[in-house]
């Protein structure tokens, strides 16, 4: 009896120690902080995964993001009828584009308002709301509220600014563009999964985020480089600085043009989108060539190719360049990034899953209209979104979440051998 008493003690001890250092505030999750001066921002992702099952249109209402752009991210189906309103099912992880500034000389996004609904504390916003991207002692010290306890109610209404994290890094990644994905570290996530996941290396994660070791700690938030596609466009374009991460796409025109990254290089392409009734002339001028058409006609000194490319938003005006040349052979027809539906279910099998205490955010936008003939072709079936696993993390992670139901059992055997241990005495 005295063996298994002390197995259970030591078992005990263990415990005790994983409850006091998960006890909310006892370890302060590490973010990557990027110095910075003046207001320049960059294009950035958030790594988000949802709380409950949510609207297209209220995830991105919570992010104050576009539907159709929040879905573009992902390469899912932007241009299908009532695509705002499709449910996203619980559990799923999207990656959300937002606008990194310079903030008080550190890079992150605060362009994220959030009222507060009943039963709200500033734990749920942070932890269940926004999934770990921030912390109750950054949504207080942001919003200049008084020390409180995290769990105390919040007035309904109230509004609160919620900072993100977010890099830019120049947009580069070893002199390389890349967009940066703010990802929060799960149970069970590894450096080296998570870096194999985004098809990048373990150093490379660590010297992003300045780490001296590849540990990270669930609730770290990492900074993982994404290759990507860039633009040229004038600085009087509104879209000066597009960059557009691989796998994916990028509205942009006012929803006029859409441009993809990859798969096969990473070479922007833009083509017409066509979500809104009306947009500008998308002619290259002294031509009948429309943007992204490329006509080829051989020739015995090899292919004469003529292209319709996108300049840039200027003024309300969709600039167009006409390019020619000969190539050695005639090009094929362009590859795009796969469009997918939106996911109707997710694996929870050994999931873990932020609190679901807090209220769903408010739903906002309509319908997108259908796109025109000359978009991608939607493919059917089963979805997983890239570089995602069912395991609500990178691909290879396994979640230890089932643990945490065990602490209970083990101390309850602990103080009956206590019990036992006295009565012989």
């Amino acid at each position: 009896m005295a063996g298994v008493c002390g197995s259970v003690a030591a078992a005990a001890a263990m415990v005790v120690v994983v409850m006091v250092s998960s006890l909310p505030g006892s370890v302060e999750a590490k973010t990557t902080i990027e110095p910075c001066t003046g207001s320049d921002s960059c294009s950035a992702l958030l790594g988000y995964t949802l709380y409950a099952d949510m609207k297209v249109s209220e995830v991105a209402a919570l992010f104050g993001t576009d539907p159709a752009a929040l879905l573009a991210a992902n390469a899912l189906d932007f241009g299908a009828p009532g695509a705002a309103h499709r449910i996203l099912p619980m559990g799923l992880f999207v990656r959300v584009p937002t606008r990194c500034s310079c903030t008080d000389g550190v890079r992150k996004s605060v362009s994220v308002r959030y009222a507060a609904r009943p039963a709200d504390t500033l734990a749920t916003v942070a932890d269940g709301v926004f999934a770990g991207l921030a912390s109750a002692d950054q949504i207080r010290n942001a919003n200049a509220l008084a020390s409180a306890d995290p769990d105390a109610p919040l007035d309904p209404g109230q509004k609160l600014v919620v900072p993100l994290p977010c890099v830019c890094f120049n947009s580069s990644d070893n002199n390389l563009p890349a967009v940066y994905l703010s990802y929060v570290v799960q149970v069970g996530d590894t450096v080296p999964a998570i870096a194999a996941s985004y098809e990048t290396t373990v150093t490379d994660v660590m010297n992003v985020n300045a780490m001296g070791s590849p540990i990270a700690a669930p609730g770290d938030i990492l900074a993982i480089p994404l290759p990507a596609c860039t633009s040229a466009f004038p600085k009087s374009a509104s879209d000066h600085g597009l960059i557009v991460a691989n796998g994916t796409y990028a509205l942009t025109a006012g929803n006029c043009v859409q441009c993809s990254c990859g798969p096969g290089n990473l070479n922007l392409y833009c083509t017409p989108a066509s979500l809104t009734g009306s947009c500008p002339s998308m002619q290259c001028s002294n031509s009948n060539v429309l943007l992204g058409n490329v006509s080829a006609r051989s020739t015995s000194a090899g292919c004469n190719v003529s292209s319709c490319s996108y300049g840039g938003f200027v003024n309300g005006t969709i600039t167009t360049l006409l390019s020619t040349g000969l190539q050695s052979r005639c090009p094929g027809p362009h590859q795009f990034p796969e469009l997918t539906e939106p996911p109707t279910t997710v694996n929870h099998d050994s999931t873990f899953l932020p609190p679901l205490s807090a209220p769903g955010p408010a739903e906002a936008g309509g319908a997108i209209p259908p796109p025109n003939s000359g978009s991608p072709s939607v493919q059917g079936g089963s979805f997983t979104l890239p570089k995602v696993s069912t395991a609500n993390g990178p691909a290879g992670s396994v979640s230890e979440a089932p643990w945490m139901n065990k602490p209970h059992q083990i101390l309850s055997s602990f103080i009956l051998c206590l019990l036992l241990l006295y009565s012989q005495m």
